[in-house]
């Protein structure tokens, strides 16, 4: 049927975003700091040649040019992972999504939302959309299979991936989810297929169908799904750092409203996915991506408790872990300040709101985690207090788990924030992976150092994120330091 066809792919992504202003010439987009560190490891080793070392900002165009000249099956093992995570680090999230489709030959259009840079994209020169061209897609720009637009369009095929964060008591605001569904609607054409690849609540995708027909009631049809379209969800399963590669290898759950949007969609997908397309229905499909995170959730809630009753008992909980898993069926997850990231720490609500009394575990579980926060932050704000008024406190990574650099729902941030309004002008910040200080931590006092300055000036360390950078001995403290290790990485 529609494939056919030249296939026009319509990404609706928050339709209620500011539309992009005119800018001047861009300057070429300079790699993110793990990025940069990747590539200044392979230039020194002589994998990426022809590129200045140590030079600010390393050219992504000159980086992206010269992977392409090496086969990392040619190299030694550590520098073919560092060659391929490179070449991964260098495509953000969407503009990956986007060159699969258009390398998979469907026509692709994005819709108005700033794009995840490798650069800050709040800096002057910052490219919002033109970084798609300097990521290696230059091809299927100029073939005209990708573009960027501000407004929705006439296509066969629209993909809502919007953000479904939770308002209130932790209930789902699925305002970005209704916006694009309306703001596509007028576009919307008998036989088109609407995806919604957005983590949601189960039945969203039916209510996705209900507001497209708010604002569209001739696309009804008096009997089978009610309406002349189709619908699915078929949610993400990537993990950052590998999106490019999973998004084509992993299996993927297509769940559609009904037997054909199914079918429809699963064609769709196959595409661009070597995995598997699994049919499914659209809400089983919505609770299987729910439950994926909040299985996540409940094992590393094991582990934050069991990590506060073995500080009560003082026993270190990272030998018992480790003896514990030596039962050949024992797999008990490292222990941490908290969960973050915009996935695990948010999912498990979803189904707490859609069955409050059934969820009894999993709001247990939400709860075991945020307590593991709390729990941090007063061991931290006790040991600074024994050290004294003066005392130096230096929070070890704002990242929501190791080697990113995002930062969302991260109890590190919270950790640091807490401690930062309690011990006034004492606390610092290293994260290794990010260039400035967050507003909400700057605006409380807390300064960024380098994990030099740490190492040398701090009283108390409170490790928060097992960054590779933090993996120390403890002799490359001060004598004098305290230490708070919430990831177990750093050697006595």
């Amino acid at each position: 049927m529609i494939f056919r066809r030249y296939l026009s792919l319509c990404f609706a992504l928050a339709c209620a975003a500011p539309a992009l202003e005119a800018q001047p010439a861009p300057r070429p987009p300079g790699l993110g700091p793990t990025a940069t560190r990747l590539a200044e490891h392979l230039i020194a080793a002589g994998v990426i040649r022809g590129v200045e070392p140590f030079s600010r900002p390393l050219e992504l165009r000159s980086i992206v040019a010269a992977l392409d000249a090496v086969d990392p099956s040619q190299l030694a093992p550590g520098l073919a992972a560092a060659t391929v995570r490179l070449g991964e680090a260098a495509r953000p999230p969407l503009a990956q999504s986007l060159w699969l489709s258009a390398h998979a030959g469907v026509q692709t259009a994005t819709g108005p939302r700033r794009q995840f840079l490798l650069d800050d994209p709040s800096r002057s020169g910052a490219w919002p959309v033109g970084g798609i061209d300097a990521v290696g897609t230059w091809g299927v720009v100029t073939a005209g299979r990708l573009r960027a637009q501000t407004t929705p369009e006439s296509a066969h095929v629209f993909v809502i991936a919007v953000p479904t964060p939770f308002k209130g008591d932790h209930e789902p605001d699925l305002a970005y989810v209704e916006a694009a569904s309306r703001a596509i609607a007028p576009f919307v054409r008998e036989g088109n297929l609407v995806v919604l690849e957005s983590t949601v609540p189960p039945g969203t995708t039916e209510r996705m169908v209900r507001w497209i027909l708010d604002e569209r009631p001739d696309l009804a049809q008096a009997s089978g799904r009610g309406a002349s379209f189709m619908a699915a969800h078929c949610p993400e399963r990537v993990l950052p750092g590998r999106i490019l590669t999973e998004l084509v290898e992993n299996d993927r759950l297509v769940g559609g409203v009904d037997d054909e949007s199914t079918e429809v969609a699963r064609r769709f997908y196959q595409t661009f996915v070597r995995g598997e397309c699994v049919a499914t229905t659209a809400r089983t499909a919505e609770l299987a991506k729910l439950s994926e995170n909040a299985f996540r959730d409940v094992n590393i809630a094991f582990a934050n408790e069991l990590s506060i009753i073995a500080a009560r008992l003082g026993v270190d909980v990272w030998e018992l872990i480790s003896l514990a898993n030596r039962h050949p069926r024992v797999n008990i997850l490292q222990p941490g300040p908290g969960v973050g990231g915009h996935c695990i720490a948010v999912d498990p609500w979803f189904i707490v709101h859609a069955a409050p009394n059934e969820s009894e575990l999993i709001r247990a579980a939400r709860a075991a985690n945020l307590r593991k926060t709390d729990w941090t932050v007063a061991r931290a704000k006790e040991m600074a207090e024994n050290l004294g008024p003066d005392a130096k406190v230096f929070c070890l990574g704002l990242a929501y788990k190791a080697d990113v650099d995002d930062l969302r729902e991260s109890p590190a941030v919270e950790v640091t924030l807490r401690l930062a309004r309690t011990l006034e002008n004492r606390v610092f910040a290293v994260e290794p992976n990010i260039d400035e200080c967050p507003d909400e931590l700057l605006d409380a006092g807390v300064e960024l150092r380098t994990l030099d300055e740490a190492t040398n000036e701090a009283d108390l360390v409170v490790l928060l994120v097992d960054h590779r950078e933090f993996k120390l001995d403890s002799t490359a403290l001060p004598d004098t330091a305290r230490v708070l290790d919430t990831r177990g990485v750093i050697a006595s």
